[in-house]
């Protein structure tokens, strides 16, 4: 069986210099927000190439922890509506909702599952304050045209940026193209830890300083709280580990996209519908997502063939019974991508034999 994904595996090459780390973690008797939180703050918010990234216990934290801070600086309050994709995974909706925001889904483009410019406008509002922009699979997209509305609309622009470490628009990565990015460092991830972790990029100094202090129980020094906070750290130990895959994305990053060219060139069969890619350099390929109107039966016969495969993902926010007050919306377009769509392995230690196979098999189906 060709897996969809090993964890294993893939942390394999990191095994001495985790353990490494881990010694030195042990010895140091320094187990929260010690010195290797601190340089990995300094070595992302650097790869990222913005003036901070401020560590936290998980990417949704990540993400509400910067609308909790705006609602902190003034520029957001409670009940103010933000603007979010309808077919994004829901800790982005999540997140919203914990920091008593309003989320309003929007349809996403049909080609790039991104949030399409034109269905964007068309739910702006009186109350809308902000945008919440899903890089969704790896990509960047559409993210001129976005930058625009938002700064016509004076709108916050926010980045969840969760599965695109590395991704780069016009020049600039992902993290650094808004007002603040949210990162996530769950072990999948393409920069990926070995438990939760996220991180929340800006080159704002006040949401900088607020969400350090919101994130660490809102303590401007121990023992006493300026806000009301909450627990949401990255592990020192994690921020190790990080450290020593930081290294090596742009590296994972190549070999991704590397192995999604050649299902690009390769892959022919008119039942399966390829990603549309706008530029290499604007997606990372955290996963590589086909589309099929016969979604089970293929996905059953890649299993048959000893090809694992997900879907990301099978339920649209507006279905879930965690939002049920949404259960009589309608969004053709979120609605027929979830039905269809299907992640086939793309993962960086997929090797050539394993890569000709896919295709083989995806083109007789």
């Amino acid at each position: 069986m060709i897996k969809f994904l090993e964890l294993q595996k893939i942390n394999q090459r990191y095994e001495k210099a985790f353990r490494e780390k881990f010694e030195a973690f042990l010895q140091s008797g320094y187990y929260i927000q010690g010195n290797e939180t601190r340089l990995f703050e300094e070595n992302f918010a650097r790869y990222c190439g913005t003036k901070y990234a401020v560590g936290t216990g998980n990417g949704l934290d990540a993400i509400r922890l910067i609308f909790e801070a705006y609602k902190i600086l003034g520029k957001l309050q409670t009940g103010d509506e933000v603007l979010v994709p309808a077919n994004t995974y829901i800790a982005s909706i999540l997140a919203i909702s914990q920091a008593d925001l309003v989320p309003v889904l929007v349809e996403p483009d049909w080609l790039t599952y991104n949030l399409s410019p034109e269905s964007l406008v068309q739910k702006i509002s009186s109350k809308t304050k902000a945008v919440l922009g899903v890089h969704l699979y790896g990509q960047i997209s559409a993210w001129q045209e976005i930058q625009q509305i938002t700064r016509d609309n004076d709108l916050l622009l926010i980045e969840d940026a969760a599965q695109a470490h590395g991704a780069v628009f016009q020049g600039k990565k992902a993290g650094s193209i808004s007002h603040a990015g949210a990162f996530s460092f769950y072990p999948t991830k393409n920069l990926g830890a070995l438990g939760d972790g996220g991180a929340v990029t800006t080159d704002d100094d006040k949401l900088a300083e607020v969400i350090r202090k919101l994130k660490n129980y809102g303590q401007e020094k121990k023992y006493v709280s300026k806000y009301k906070g909450i627990n949401s750290r990255l592990d020192e130990i994690q921020a190790a580990f990080l450290q020593v895959k930081l290294t090596y994305l742009d590296e994972i990053n190549t070999k991704r996209r590397k192995i999604a060219a050649g299902y690009l060139q390769h892959i022919n069969n008119d039942k399966i519908i390829l990603p549309t890619v706008k530029t290499e350099e604007q997606h990372v390929f955290h996963q590589f997502v086909v589309r099929t109107k016969n979604r089970d039966d293929f996905k059953k016969y890649l299993y048959d063939n000893g090809i694992e495969s997900i879907i990301h993902y099978p339920v649209p926010p507006h279905r879930q019974a965690a939002y049920r007050e949404w259960k009589n919306l309608s969004f053709p377009v979120t609605e027929k991508i979830h039905d269809e769509i299907l992640s086939i392995p793309v993962r960086e230690n997929l090797t050539e034999p394993e890569i000709s196979y896919i295709i083989e098999k995806i083109n007789k189906y």
